[in-house]
């Protein structure tokens, strides 16, 4: 088996840790090209100093600056309903300081921009606002006749700005003479926001304890919102009071509320000379804020086309100031020191990267390239596609694999998908599934480029999951013969017959075997006869059990693979050999009666069997004896299932304490690193515990690990009648109309039973597979790597 070739996935790539001195000014460009290469994952050497404290922190400073004035570009663009260019135009590249220049001008340019087009907004909103007050406060003042004299001095006037100071004299012209001479009833006009309106008036109502008269009237049009660019709905009021205490609450409730008031003369004459002032100026800042719209989109544009380069060009500046801000400086040698892992195979391709950054930068002095040894564990790093990929992201979602140990993933692309189509199996479901799977198969290319949700991107990262899963339902479903839990004659005619020509005793007397078995799958006559249920249950129980105990076992297999990898004798004599042994002794030996009991056609009752091997195992059998020699065999697997506990429990860690003690106490000093019989001696498993040897904490650890593995073989092999408890038939589907058909397939059979027997299928591959061989306590490679770069790295 040495001599076999490494099977592609079944161990993690080998790694190398390396130490790269680069000199000053190759340093940036060396970073770059390694980022591009994305096969190197650089260790922090600054860990122990905040981000302020650090070499680059001025540039990662200013690229984070520059970042921040990119994302304010992008909303402006968003905002204006532009579409940033996805292919922008080609343009000569550009250092990152002339960028941060073209980038501070396009921001100032923007911002004076933004003030000057909200200004024009905020005065056209309030000419607006006082076009509306004028049309509505109107008929309330016609119908208060002669006794509402309008109150308004120039300091109440909202209009600040100096381009209405004709409207504000007119004003004050004519209602100033009303003023001075009234004492009688008053009255506010204004406009104020149609959420707050009732609110408004309940205030006012209880601050002027019912003294005043409130009227209001909705306005015509909805009013922009300068600040969000929301449409705001608004309400015209007039409130009729009487006394200056009066007016002065009013006042402050109104600038509480955000209410703004408008002077409204009683002169309808005035009135329409004051409203058609207004629409001209509304006319005119119109015009004015179209053209700003104009000038501000066409700016944006031209940055649009430049936008999505811009990014990524300073993601990744940042990116490799950040990653520089990881490398000791040495300042005797003017110089950069930086260690990381790499793969093995990628060695050349690194040499070749540094090499090429020496040249381009012109420099004198040469990066130099140094394996080292290192005391932590390498990180894991696997080599997947777009189809491998979804399997072993299941696999990690459980535990990163430790390094070089066997990856569950490699069993996972076919185990997965079968187990689930074992409970899922109907292929007419399969068929929709298969259906759904393709269309995302054949439009991954556009999928792949697309922002997508949680939900339809999960979907797409398991798009081969689905394919799988699909292909195994529709085989499955055609072994259990269901079609929508429906059976049909697909390969052939039943084997069974009716006993007279009205079947009317098909479900209490039975039918009868004319003719050879059906040729694929489960004879479609077995559905609705009395035997159905007792038939199916038992076929579908029994194979969940032979399907259970066969993944188990290529698990515990599994962990003598690693065992014998890692060099660890001890944990194959003290852990594989005791573990195979009681899961056959018991389950591995109901798996073979089962088999036993199908090729023979016996009528054994196997509860009694295995029950009564622990109760009475020195009992005749009698009619449940399946084959010659049965007692005798299952008293020598009662034994060794009995010897095999104490086995796991109590050699591995003595001898842990004795290798330790024999260690430490120098009698094995010497040869240990070169001795190929040290291996066997001093398996691996012990060397974790050199320095810091606690044979409690280890006996109780293996005592915990015994007991559930024990217990675990009985709970797991029990899980795996999950298997057999989801498969179902709905009756119901079949008497209900076509719609409710369609609807409870698609939304309840398809996305329910799919999500319970996916959830079930993975709990059967982390808890009762992964558990008998995987550590799953590694940790992932993570590469410097520009492909990997996201906006959440701005």
């Amino acid at each position: 088996m040495d001599n076999l070739p490494p099977m592609d996935l079944m161990r993690s790539e080998k790694m190398s840790f390396v130490q790269l001195i680069i000199p000053v000014e190759s340093a940036h460009r060396a970073v770059s090209y390694l980022g591009e290469l994305g096969l190197l994952q650089f260790r922090d050497l600054n860990a122990d100093k905040s981000p302020f404290q650090r070499m680059f922190v001025n540039q990662v400073k200013r690229c984070a600056e520059m970042s921040r004035k990119l994302r304010f570009f992008k909303d402006q663009i968003s905002k204006a309903g532009l579409l940033s260019s996805v292919r922008p135009v080609t343009q000569p590249d550009v250092e990152l300081e002339e960028l941060e220049i073209q980038l501070a001008e396009h921001e100032n340019e923007l911002i004076e921009m933004n003030a000057n087009s909200e200004k024009l907004r905020q005065s056209y909103n309030e000419l607006l606002e006082f076009k509306i007050v004028l049309q509505k406060a109107g008929s309330f003042l016609v119908s208060s006749g002669t006794h509402a004299v309008s109150e308004r001095e120039l300091d109440e006037n909202v209009y600040s700005n100096d381009d209405y100071v004709d409207t504000a004299s007119l004003l004050e012209q004519e209602m100033r003479p009303g003023i001075s001479g009234q004492s009688g009833l008053r009255f506010i006009s204004g406009i104020i926001s149609k959420s707050k309106v009732l609110r408004f008036e309940r205030m006012l109502f209880r601050a002027m304890r019912g003294n005043m008269l409130f009227n209001q009237a909705p306005a015509d049009e909805e009013i922009m919102d300068p600040i969000s660019s929301e449409m705001v709905e608004k309400t015209v009021f007039v409130v009729f009071f009487s006394g200056e205490q009066a007016k002065s609450k009013i006042l402050k409730i109104c600038e509480a509320f955000g209410a703004s008031f408008y002077p409204v003369p009683e002169d309808i004459t005035k009135q329409r000379q004051i409203t058609r002032e207004v629409s001209s100026r509304l006319d005119e800042l119109e015009v004015t804020l179209d053209a700003g719209i104009r000038h501000r989109n066409k700016a944006l544009a031209s940055i649009g086309v430049h936008l999505v380069k811009w990014i990524s060009m300073v993601r990744r500046e940042k990116a490799v100031y950040d990653t520089l801000s990881m490398l000791n400086f040495d300042v005797t040698k003017k110089c950069l020191v930086g260690e990381g892992w790499c793969p093995i195979f990628a060695k050349a391709q690194l040499q070749a990267a540094l090499q090429r950054a020496t040249f381009d930068s012109n420099s004198q002095v040469g990066i130099i390239y140094h394996v080292m040894d290192a005391a932590e564990s390498p990180p894991t790093y696997f080599r997947t596609n777009k189809f491998t990929n979804a399997f072993q992201e299941i696999v990690d979602a459980y535990g990163v694999a430790r390094y070089q140990e066997s990856n569950p993933s490699v069993y996972t692309v076919i185990t997965f998908p079968f187990l689930f189509a074992v409970m899922f199996g109907d292929w007419g479901h399969g068929i929709c599934l298969l259906l759904g799977a393709l269309v995302l198969i054949a439009r991954e290319s556009k999928l792949g480029t697309q922002k997508l949700g949680s939900f339809m991107e999960m979907l797409y990262g398991g798009r081969y999951v689905l394919l799988l899963m699909s292909l195994f339902s529709i085989y499955c479903g055609l072994i259990y013969n269901e079609f929508f839990s429906v059976p049909y004659h697909i390969f052939g005619l039943s084997a069974y017959k009716c006993r007279d020509t009205t079947c009317s005793e098909a479900k209490t007397t039975g039918l009868v075997k004319y003719q050879d078995p059906y040729a694929f799958g489960v004879d479609p006559s077995w559905r609705g006869s009395r035997s159905e249920l007792p038939f199916l249950n038992s076929l579908k129980m029994k194979m969940s059990i032979l399907l259970g105990v066969a993944q188990m076992n290529m698990g515990i297999i599994l962990s003598y693979f690693n065992a014998r990898f890692f060099g660890s004798s001890l944990d194959i004599r003290y852990q594989f050999v005791p573990q195979i042994i009681f899961l056959n002794s018991l389950f591995g030996y109901l798996s073979l009666l089962i088999i036993i009991k199908w090729c023979t056609g016996s009528q054994a009752d196997l509860y009694h069997v295995m029950i009564y091997m622990f109760l009475s195992p020195t009992e005749d059998l009698g009619e449940n004896q399946l084959f010659w020699g049965q007692r005798p065999l299952q008293i020598i697997l009662l034994l060794l299932a009995m010897i095999a506990v104490p086995w796991m429990l109590f050699p591995k860690p003595f001898i842990l304490k004795r290798l330790h003690t024999e260690r430490f106490q120098g009698r094995t000093y010497g040869i240990l690193a070169t001795s190929e019989t040290d291996l066997e001696v001093e398996p691996d498993s012990a060397r974790h515990y050199d320095e810091d040897f606690n044979f409690s904490e280890v006996f109780v650890h293996q005592m915990i690990h015994s007991i559930e593995f024990v217990l675990g073989a009985v709970s797991n092999t029990a899980s795996y009648l999950r298997l057999w408890a989801l498969r179902y038939d709905n009756l119901v589907i079949r008497l209900v109309g076509l719609a409710m058909f369609a609807f409870a397939t698609a939304f309840i059979l398809l996305m329910m039973e799919t999500l319970s027997a996916f959830l079930h299928a993975l709990r059967l591959h982390w808890v009762e597979f992964q558990n008998k061989f995987y550590h799953g306590d590694g940790y992932k490679f993570r590469p410097f790597s520009f492909a990997t770069l996201t906006e959440d790295e701005d």
